[in-house]
């Protein structure tokens, strides 16, 4: 297996000015509001472990103050840990000096933020090139690129406009712009669409699922929202009160909570658009006959595959187009009602 492009290895943070001095405290399992109200420290993360593979998109979320934001700052050390360490391609991001991290954050990752964090005084144009200036490229080749970026992310006719000028989503279109324009292996994103309103942020997840299929970067996503989470993750780790309580993906989350917390997080999901064929086929017999399904088709497009064909179960295939199993409508519609339980 190759090693993940971001490895965060024993991560702890404790604000606090005894931050230091009671991590012996926190290893041995101290309560969060009893380091609180004996040692006025706040525990945001206990040994947070999590290996992110290129390429994927690592979703992170949590009720607020579960540490997700907290988390997400410390890839770029936005915030210093006080114990454990992040490995990013192979290089600690704790051990870099003050040179070696301004080249990580200018060139390796790139952060989108919940506010935008646009330069109002800077037009849509110079907001997206701010970065490939800072980073000492001609004229020409910001132009190039920023027009590239300008076209790619819908805002042609837009260039020249001011942040006022433009409404959320259009604002959040250049914040994405901007960090994409200096091509970063790492795109990280602090509730980028939280800000947005329900029609506007389904678009904007397009806009992203869309970019990283062709784009293949590796991307932290931050969210409070698990529909969001399960739409556009590759795989998702739940915090609360600072501590990774299940990490899978998306699918796995949903078929088995690790307890009655992350059962209550999922209990009204559409189980329809997140659970897969494979994972409630049936074996198959020599009686099955019905339409090929996709073993990768989602509960909800193959219920619809069969209903079209007018069938009342159907051949679940590899992606060969071997045979693997069989489906039914009954079991389709068992699977999409049902409710996990804890420990399922």
């Amino acid at each position: 297996m190759s090693e993940p492009m971001i490895d965060i290895r024993g991560l702890c943070k404790v604000f606090g000015g005894a931050a230091e001095t009671v991590m012996p405290l926190v290893r041995e399992g101290i309560g969060k509001q009893e380091l609180l109200d004996r040692h006025n420290c706040v525990l945001a993360l206990r040994d947070i472990n999590l290996a992110i593979p290129a390429e994927s998109i690592q979703v992170v979320m949590g009720l607020s103050g579960s540490g997700k934001s907290t988390l997400i700052r410390h890839i770029n050390r936005l915030i210093e840990p006080t114990y454990g360490d992040i490995i990013v391609d192979g290089q600690s991001v704790s051990g870099m000096d003050a040179s070696a991290l301004r080249a990580f954050r200018r060139n390796t990752a790139s952060m989108v933020f919940q506010g935008f964090a646009l330069m109002p005084h800077r037009t849509v144009r110079e907001n997206i090139g701010y970065g490939l200036k800072v980073r000492g490229l001609d004229r020409d080749e910001i132009d190039t690129r920023v027009s590239h970026w300008i076209d790619r992310i819908g805002l042609d006719g837009f260039a020249d406009r001011f942040p006022t000028e433009l409404s959320g989503g259009m604002q959040q279109r250049v914040g994405l712009g901007r960090a994409l324009a200096t091509d970063p292996d790492i795109l990280l994103m602090d509730e980028a669409f939280s800000a947005l309103d329900p029609v506007i942020r389904v678009e904007m997840q397009n806009i992203l699922l869309e970019l990283q299929a062709e784009l293949r970067k590796t991307i932290m996503f931050i969210t409070h929202d698990l529909d969001e989470a399960l739409r556009i993750g590759d795989d998702i780790a739940i915090l609360r009160d600072g501590e990774i309580v299940q990490q899978g993906a998306p699918q796995d989350i949903v078929l088995a909570p690790a307890d009655d917390y992350i059962a209550e997080f999922v209990k009204d999901i559409n189980r329809g658009r997140v659970i897969q064929v494979g994972r409630v086929m049936a074996p198959i017999t020599n009686g099955t006959t019905g339409p090929a399904i996709s073993h990768d088709s989602l509960l909800e497009a193959a219920a619809i595959a069969l209903a079209e064909a007018g069938a009342d179960a159907g051949i679940v295939t590899a992606a060969d187009g071997r045979p693997v199993g069989a489906i039914s409508r009954g079991d389709l519609m068992a699977a999409m009602v049902a409710r996990a339980t804890a420990g399922n």
